[in-house]
């Protein structure tokens, strides 16, 4: 039986002029996974602050954030997509079809982007959601629950880990990581990133 595991080292041992030629998208996943990797040791801290941020392409400081961020930061760092304000914008719009989970009355551009309820909407409207458990590529994004109920958002590793899995890179309460952590959690979506 092929396990991806076996697909992968089969592929890294081909001669390059060999490979199949990368799709667009495949070239997006790996340049966002990239993004998400080089926030490794730069975002040491987890914190969940509430922060009056610049508008468009805020932040708070890289040296912290959340799950969110990661993500947030790998679309800008790797493609140039502001989520603050994609989200934002999409929000003000159709604000009646994102979750009311925060007792919102109207949008929050400091803060909505930054919520993992608010994202998987976002990215469901933009069609970006993959069919149940397909295939997870470099350059994903996947959601899971924490128990008890908390919303956990990361970016699937190219790299597989001790459980077959491939490792997550994200910010789970230690800083941006890549760890073996996929099976850890409840899977509530899986996204890729279009362009």
């Amino acid at each position: 039986m092929l396990t991806r595991r076996t697909l992968l080292l089969a592929a890294a041992a081909m001669p390059f002029a060999a490979r199949p030629k990368a799709e667009p998208t495949a070239d997006i996943g790996v340049a966002l996974l990239n993004a998400a990797r080089a926030q490794i040791g730069v975002t040491t801290l987890y914190d969940p602050a509430y922060a009056s941020i610049g508008y468009p392409m805020g932040d708070v400081p890289r040296e912290r954030g959340v799950c969110c961020d990661v993500v947030i930061r790998a679309l800008r760092d790797a493609l140039a997509a502001d989520l603050q304000q994609l989200v934002h914008e999409d929000m003000r719009a159709h604000f009646s079809r994102y979750p009311k989970l925060w007792g919102l009355k109207s949008t929050d551009r400091n803060i909505d982007h930054r919520r993992v309820p608010n994202l998987r909407r976002y990215f469901e409207r933009r069609g970006l959601e993959q069919p149940g458990d397909g295939d997870l590529l470099p350059g994903d994004i996947v959601t899971m629950t924490v128990p008890p109920n908390l919303p956990h958002i990361a970016v699937i590793s190219d790299r597989i880990g001790g459980s077959d899995l491939p490792l997550i890179v994200h910010n789970i309460g230690a800083g941006a990581r890549e760890e073996d952590r996929l099976g850890a959690f409840p899977r509530t979506g899986h996204y890729r990133w279009a362009g």
